[in-house]
Formats: structure tokens, C-alpha cells, sequence
């Protein structure tokens, strides 16, 4: 059998998704015509239902909870991990509602923390997230919301931190912050989503038996090239939570959508959102 596969060419999806798409795991007898795609492009096929299983925004997924289900593995939860709001001259975070930020796309769970925390502040561009800092840099946009590699590099471009939204989820909830998640078409059988969820488990596990295997395809896609970055990348999005929600992950996700809705960033979801 045959799926349809979409991740993002980030270093944590690269890593965790190589394995399975060179067959280097057992598959159950699944093949995936896979293909790699910035998040807001996974979020807009997968709003679309047009991919089978997919790595994709929580911000996202409310929106497509109607047409898909949260695999237990391959999730981006964690602490210390969330997006940051950096600017290039000293911006205080009250001072966020007037500014304009520069986003990595409408629909990206960093845009649903900033949401949360600063639902005043209306004045947003999209960006591709790398493409970012020059924004904030150049004076495109006051302040940035910026994820993945850039969150390495900000401060060696020039910019300075004007809050941490993870830490603010945290101090919150004193819950993990929930990033992305993989999830599996509804139309799929419960047998098949179940055999991607075990399949991702075991490209996890040969992924960090054996993380030479990676290197390769990994530097391939990354926009950051650097390889201790690509490193820290990996070590703070794939952990234990990559592998099983478990319950305070399941917690966190429930808790994320909860107070989103409280704060009229989301509509209700449906009554399940887990595989299992």
C-alpha cells in the first residue's frame, strides 16, 4: 500500500522521517510517495485533505481536526523550545500590540502563541520563516516570530530577544509546549495509521542508533547548514515526546487547544483527536 507523505525539510522532520522514506526500517508492507514542503505549505495541503499523513502545525490541525487524527510518534513537543519574538532595536513586549511582526505563516502554531499572548497585535506579514531576520533586519517589520534553525542564529545577525513564548506557555500551564504534530488521514483505516505510528517509533530509534545514516539527507534540505547548529536543532525537537505523547503530552495538546479557544483564536474540535 501506498501513502501519500509530507514533512518539512527541517532537520528534527528530516531526521526523524529518513529511515522510513529509504527503508531502512520495517514498513509493514507501506510504501510513501513523500515529499518535502515548508510548514505552512504542509498546513495548507493538509487543510486541503489532499495528503495521507503529514507533519503539521497544532495551529493548523484545529482547523483540519474534522479530516485527520494526531499520531501518538514523530510529534514536536518539548520545553525551552517555543518560537521567539526578536526585533533589532529595543522593543519592550506591551509594545508588541502596535508593531508590526513579521510571521512564518497564518496558520503556524507560533502565530497561534503569539495569538494568545498578544491578541491586540493585528499588524502581521508572512514570511518564509528563514527569510525572517532580513525582514526584521532590514526594517521590513518591527519585531519577528521566528522557529526552527533561526532560533540558533538570531543573535549572532544582530537581533535581540524581545520575548519567549514558550517560557510564557510554561509559566502558564507548566506544561510542555506543543509545536507540530504528524497526523493521519480519517479516510485510512485504523490497521494502516496504526502501522505509520509504529513505523515512525522504529525511524526514530535507527535515527539515533545510527545518526551518521542521516547526515547526508539531513544537510541536504537544511537551510542552515552549520552543523553544530543542525545538532542543537535536533537534540531540543526530537525527544521522548517524538516518540509517545504520553499523557502530559496528550495534556499539553488538550490544554493548547482549550486556551486557544478561550481566546477565540480556534473553533471547537471534534470529540477525537487522537489516533489512540
Amino acid at each position: 500500500m501506498k501513502l501519500t507523505l509530507g514533512f518539512s525539510p527541517c532537520p528534527n522532520d528530516t531526521f526523524i522521517f529518513e529511515a522510513m522514506v529509504h527503508g531502512r526500517v520495517d514498513t509493514e508492507g507501506l510504501e510513501f510517495d513523500w515529499f518535502l514542503a515548508d510548514v505552512e505549505e504542509l498546513n495548507r495541503r493538509a487543510m486541503e485533505g489532499s495528503v495521507d499523513i503529514t507533519k503539521m502545525s497544532f495551529h493548523a490541525f484545529a482547523r483540519a481536526a474534522a479530516g485527520y487524527l494526531i499520531l501518538d510518534s514523530g510529534s514536536a513537543l518539548g520545553r525551552n523550545n517555543g518560537p521567539l519574538v526578536v526585533s533589532r532595536r529595543k522593543i519592550w513586549p506591551e509594545e508588541l500590540e502596535d508593531a508590526l511582526i513579521a510571521i512564518p505563516g497564518q496558520f503556524t502554531t507560533a502565530n497561534l502563541y503569539f495569538s494568545i499572548f498578544w491578541p491586540k497585535a493585528t499588524r502581521k506579514r508572512e514570511y518564509l520563516f528563514s527569510d525572517i531576520p532580513e525582514a526584521v533586519l532590514s526594517g521590513e517589520a518591527d519585531a519577528g516570530l521566528i522557529i526552527h534553525e533561526t532560533r540558533f542564529t538570531y543573535r549572532k545577525m544582530g537581533l535581540s530577544l524581545v520575548a519567549d513564548t514558550g517560557a510564557m506557555w510554561e509559566e502558564m500551564t507548566g506544561l510542555p509546549v506543543p509545536l507540530g504534530c504528524i497526523v493521519a488521514n480519517r479516510k485510512l483505516d485504523h490497521s494502516t495509521a496504526e502501522k505509520v505510528n509504529r513505523t515512525i517509533r522504529r525511524s526514530i530509534g535507527y535515527a539515533r542508533s545510527n545518526p551518521g545514516e542521516s547526515v547526508s539527507f539531513i544537510r541536504k534540505h537544511a537551510r542552515e547548514t552549520d552543523p553544530e547548529v543542525t545538532r542543537e536543532h535536533i537534540k531540543l525537537y526530537v525527544n521522548d515526546f517524538s516518540l509517545t505523547l504520553g499523557e502530559e503530552g496528550r495534556k499539553a495538546i488538550e490544554r493548547l487547544f482549550a486556551v486557544a479557544r478561550e481566546n477565540g483564536v480556534v473553533d471547537p474540535l471534534p470529540e477525537r483527536i487522537f489516533l489512540a
